[in-house]
This record gives C-alpha cells, structure tokens and sequence, in this order.
C-alpha cells in the first residue's frame, strides 16, 4: 500500500481513500515499523494508544507555521514507550492516508495547527473510539474526515469507495451540512448575509426570559438567549436538544498570535481582502504567548526565532489593517500585557455574554458567569465576519461542591481531584458544561473560581461557568469600577434538571500533585510515598498567575522570608504574572521584594514555560518540574517530567527542594 495517496468525492458522494494505515499504538517499535514501510494488518487495534493530546500531534515548536508547511510535522512530539518515534516528515513521506487511535483523540490545546498538520501530510481520515469536541469541531471546518467506526478500516484497505453519508451518519444537520460542504467557510461564504443578520430567535429568547415552563440551569438559559436561527443553514426548533449544531451570536471574540495569522489567511481565503468584518469593536487580539520565546532554549536550538517572528508579523498585520482592540508585548520587548483569557476577564467580560476564543482555557471567564469556550482559527475567522460561532448544544453537568476546604487546600487541588474520578477520567464529561455550585465555590473569590473554570479544558468540557452572584460584583466592582446588576434571569431555578452531577465533599481533600504525563494523574500528597527532588519551580499561567494565586504565593514566602529561609541551589524558581494588573497589584503590596529575597526570578506578564515558550520550562528529560500550569502533557512545558500543584504547594516545593505542602513545610520547621 505505498501507492501515492489519492482522496476524491465521487459523482455520487462517495470517497475514495488510497494510502496506507497508520496505527498510533502504546508500542514505539509497532510504530516506528509502520514509518519504516511495514503495515500492519488491518483491524489490529488490541493495544491503540489513547489520549493522543493535539501538544503530540503539533508541539508548541512546531506552530511557527500556518500553512502546507505544518504537512511535515504531525505526531512528531508523540511519547510513547518512553521515546518520540515519529520523526520531521515521516508521515509524508509514509504515504498514510488514514490514522487509527483509541479513545480521547485530540484532546488538550483547541490548536488547529493538528488537523491542519494531518491534512497537508496527506490524512483523509482519522478513525478513533472518541474524539475531543474541539479536534473534531477543527477536522470538520477544515475538511479532514473523522469517525468512530471501526468497520471502515476493512472496507477502506479492501478498496471499497465510502459514501459520504457514512461520515455525515449521526451528525446534527449543522455539522453534515459542513461536511457536505466542504468546511465552514465555505458554508458560510454561500449565506454570509443570512449569518450576518443572524439574532436570537423570539421563540427561544422568551423562552429564556420568561418563567420557564420547566425550571432551567443557569448555563442552559444562558445558551437559550444566544441561539440564532440563519435561513438555509439552521432553523432553531423550539427544543433543541442536547448534541444539535447550533449557532451562538458571539458578544466577544479574541485570538492570540499563533492563530490570528492563520485564522486571518483562512477568512481572507474564503472572504477576500480586506474582509468584512462584523461589529469590530468587540474583537480583541493578544500577542502574549511567545513574548519570552527568545529565551527558550529549544526556540533557539531548533531555529525557530524567525517563525516567531513570522506569527508575530501575521497578527500585528491583522491588527494594523482592521484596527480591532489589541494588547502587545510591553516596551520593554519582554513580556506582554496580559494572557488573553486573564485580560478577557479582567477587563472585558461581564455576566451573561458568550466570548469565543482561539484558546482552549478561554472558559477561564465563565468564573464571571459567561458562556466562554475556545474554538479554532476557521470557527474565529467565520465569526469575525459573521458574528457567530458553530457549536453543539452541550450537556450540562452540575458540579457540587460541600463542605468547606481544609487549610492549605485551593481550587487547584479541587479540580486535580475531580480530574483523576472516573466519570471524568473515563471521558464521560467531553463536551459538556461544568457549572460549579454549594458552600465551597460560594465562599471562593472570582480568582480562584477561574482555576476551576479554566481547568475545564483539561476535564475535556465545553465550558465552565458559574453563575453570577455578590462575588462576581465584587470582582466587576473593584478591577473596572463597574456596577454591576444581576438580572432575575441569572442563576439557576430550583429543580433544575442536569445532564449528570459530581458531588465531592471537600473537606476530606487534601493537597494533591498530579504526576508527569497528564493532568488526571493527580494523587494527595500523603499517597506520592517517596521523596520526589524537583529542579524548578514555577508559578504562573492563566491557571495560576491571577491576584488570589499571588496571594498564595506570598503566604508561603513571606512566612519563609521572616525565617531567612531561601529556596535551594539546586531549584530554579520563577514566577511569573498573569497581566500587568496582577503586577501592579503584587507591586502596591510591596510582593516582589519578598518573592525576590528567596530566590525567586520575577518575569512580565506571557504564557512562558507553560507552552515551552520561556524561562521556567526544563531543558533536559532528567529534570523534574513542580508547576502550578494547567496540564503536564509530554513536552508541554521542556523535556522533563512536570508535576502539577496548587500555588501553595509550588511555593513550599521551592523552599524544600522537593515535593512539598505548605502544612507540611510548616511542620518540618517547627
């Protein structure tokens, strides 16, 4: 099977896929056999490699390009067995024409960069148990065909044309209208005007403002009001049902720079230049990720400072030529003004909107009690022209959170516990809503309510969100001087019917680390049973690198600074803000001093090491990390194995040159 790959859409809407099968298994030597011209035989699935994450389909190293030149890349930061078997143009050069994986494919960063990757190297179709919704959401607009059926590898590898039906089969209209189409935008391209004139529905809009017939979440009726029916494309029915494409009007929409570029070349690609854009003052743009890339040591090994410089170029040139709100790097050329999901909450996003951003942390917002969700270049190009995003009516899963945390306890250990339970762990919450309730999350700050929400990513959820209350007033109140009026629609109505609920007590948690890997391999501090020496230490991030994580931060080395305490020589610290309001908030409380006179290096505001992008990520596999970012996928964050942690727990781990709670450093000095 190494004839060249040929893909084609038949007269009578069947596909024919000739190329070879690419098993992803949990054998590096199966797979790299298969690279080397072997094929296995078909049906052979007994050991596929789950939990494909998109950080191993295109690492952050790989994104400095938006374009066919991806094709040389896919799979290339693939772990497994302990070693990265796939190579810089080995799936072209392999001829494959159809991957095969087992279950969560895709999961982790909502990066178009992956099926983009698989399509220029020449993938037609990628079979798996499940999907990510993102991923799969990304492979439709593009044109790259998934599915979960396992009985079209035989047919496939016997020559059989496939209709096209069978990748439509069990679609929502929306999403078979896309396939049939060929993309997104190319649907949206035959009815911009109906998409631009798109509002919510009367019918659905009273439906959500009048005393419901049956009583509603707050997520759901926070959906109800964004819905828009656009003739031709998709007629809302009067109940629709959870798994329905559907299209929200959008309040805000925002991207950063490893996506502006391509998400502009694609609209003007399908729109032309310049393109119209729709109600622009609402649109934002964010240079933060690769802000310290000039101090990674893998950007400067691997030469890609001129790619940077070349995603840097795609997005300033977006703003310059539409002139949309933008946040840049500082004048200092180090650092960046914000994270663009920490800005979006700080400064933009009031309750009740829907925000769609090229971030899959950009539910950091529903915290405000926002409908926030990331999305990809081709669904953020279709929506800076027509105002609205293409999504699937998600389940809701009430979250339940009594009791109240014990000391030393946060939000990060919460969501590290609910990531490791089985209905989380097995896949069960992909695509849904994680509405955060009880005692616990009432008596937390906005801050920290965003580590739960943001978080949701890594749950493989839709979104987070929580519903407005006197915090989120407070939170309005003192970072934009905004009065804020909670509408009576805002919150959800007793007996709310929910899609599933997790109830946790919390006061039996503890501190808990997630091993390196996956952020699901959480485990309490008691159970890790050995000294585990860490190098570096990092607090920062989105997650973790807002006023209230600083907070912790603080706690920890304020205490160790009035007992001359210093973190070792051996470990690395680095903490880094989340925006220049963090900073100047850490600054008027006199913080830096004290983070500085233990040791620790202070860095502007940026993503960093959390996408491999800056100071705090390890330069060698031996190295062990203990961060407070969201996700410890291989690679993520350096070659070396990363533990998850609250910032408390990263702040004690400094000072103890291992993995460490703040109760228990207490107890070692006493």
């Amino acid at each position: 099977m190494n004839a060249q790959i040929q893909s084609a859409v038949e007269a009578d809407s069947s596909v024919e896929i000739r190329g070879r099968f690419l098993y992803l298994t949990d054998d590096p030597e199966v797979i790299s056999a298969q690279l080397g011209g072997d094929d296995l035989v078909p049906g052979n699935t007994a050991a596929l490699r789950d939990n494909v994450s998109t950080d191993e389909i295109t690492p952050t190293t790989v994104m400095t390009s938006f374009d066919e030149r991806l094709g040389d890349y896919p799979y290339v930061g693939l772990r497994v067995g302990g070693v990265m078997p796939v190579a810089k143009g080995d799936v072209k050069k392999g001829g494959f024409a159809v991957v095969v994986a087992g279950n969560r494919y895709g999961k982790g960063s909502s990066r178009e960069s992956s099926p983009l990757a698989e399509i220029s190297a020449g993938i037609r179709l990628v079979i798996a148990r499940s999907f990510e919704r993102i991923y799969r959401q990304n492979a439709q607009n593009l044109g790259l065909l998934t599915s979960t059926d396992f009985g079209l590898i035989e047919r496939i590898a016997r020559g059989e044309r496939i209709p096209l039906a069978e990748f439509t089969r069990g679609h929502d209209d929306l999403t078979r209208r896309i396939i049939e189409a060929g993309g997104l935008l190319a649907l949206s391209r035959r009815h911009l005007q109906a998409m631009r004139d798109a509002h919510p529905t009367p019918a659905t809009h009273a439906a959500s403002t009048a005393q419901p017939a049956r009583p509603a979440s707050y997520a759901r009726k926070l959906i109800d009001r964004a819905l828009v029916s656009v003739p031709g494309v998709l007629q809302v029915g009067a109940e629709p049902q959870a798994g329905d494409g559907v299209l929200l009007r959008c309040d805000w929409r925002f991207s950063h720079e490893y996506f502006t570029g391509m998400a502009a070349h694609l609209m003007h690609g399908a729109f032309g230049a310049p393109a119209p854009l729709l109600r622009k003052d609402s649109i934002v743009a964010f240079r933060d990720h690769l802000s310290y890339s000039h101090r990674s040591e893998v950007h400067r090994q691997l030469n890609l400072m001129p790619g940077v410089r070349e995603l840097a170029k795609g997005h300033d040139d977006f703003v310059a030529a539409y002139g949309v709100k933008a946040h840049g790097v500082l004048d200092t050329r180090e650092g960046s003004e914000g994270i663009c999901h920490a800005m979006m909450a700080e400064r933009y996003v009031e309750p009740g909107q829907v925000v769609a951003g090229t971030d899959s942390h950009t539910p950091h917002s529903g915290a405000l009690g926002a409908l926030a969700f990331g999305a990809g270049a081709t669904d953020i190009a279709n929506a800076w022209v027509t105002g609205v995003v293409r999504t699937r009516l998600p389940k809701i899963c009430k979250v339940m959170l009594r009791g109240r945390l014990q000391p030393g306890v946060a939000a990060k250990d919460v969501v590290l516990e609910l990531l490791r339970r089985p209905f989380i762990a097995e896949g069960h919450g992909i695509g849904m809503v994680f509405e955060f309730a009880g005692p616990v999350v009432e008596r937390m700050a906005t801050d920290e309510r965003a580590t739960l929400t943001n978080m949701v990513a890594e749950m493989g959820g839709f979104t987070g969100i929580v519903a407005p209350d006197a915090q989120t007033q407070r939170f309005l109140k003192e970072r934009r001087g905004l009065e804020f009026r909670i509408e009576d629609w805002m919150r959800s109505d007793d007996g709310a019917a929910y899609d599933a609920t997790l109830d946790v007590d919390c006061g039996q948690l503890e501190p808990m680390f997630a091993a390196p890997g996956d952020p699901g391999n959480g485990v309490p501090f008691s159970a890790i049973g050995r000294p585990v020496r860490i190098d570096i230490a990092y607090g920062g991030s989105c997650t973790a690198g807002k006023r209230a994580d600083f907070d912790e931060y603080f706690e920890v080395f304020s205490w160790a600074h009035a007992r001359g305490m210093r973190v070792p020589a051996h470990v690395s610290l680095f903490l880094q803000f989340g925006t220049v309001d963090v900073r100047a908030y850490c600054e008027s409380l006199g913080m830096s001093a004290v983070f500085e006179s233990v040791g620790a290096e202070m860095l502007m505001p940026g993503c960093g090491a959390c996408a491999n992008c800056g100071p705090g990520s390890s330069t060698r596999a031996d190295q062990v990390t203990v961060s407070a970012i969201n996700r410890n996928f291989p690679g993520r964050s350096g070659p070396g194995g990363v533990w998850l942690a609250s910032p408390s727990s990263v702040a004690a781990s400094a000072l103890a040159g291992e993995l460490m709670t703040f109760e228990a450093l207490k107890a070692r000095a006493a």
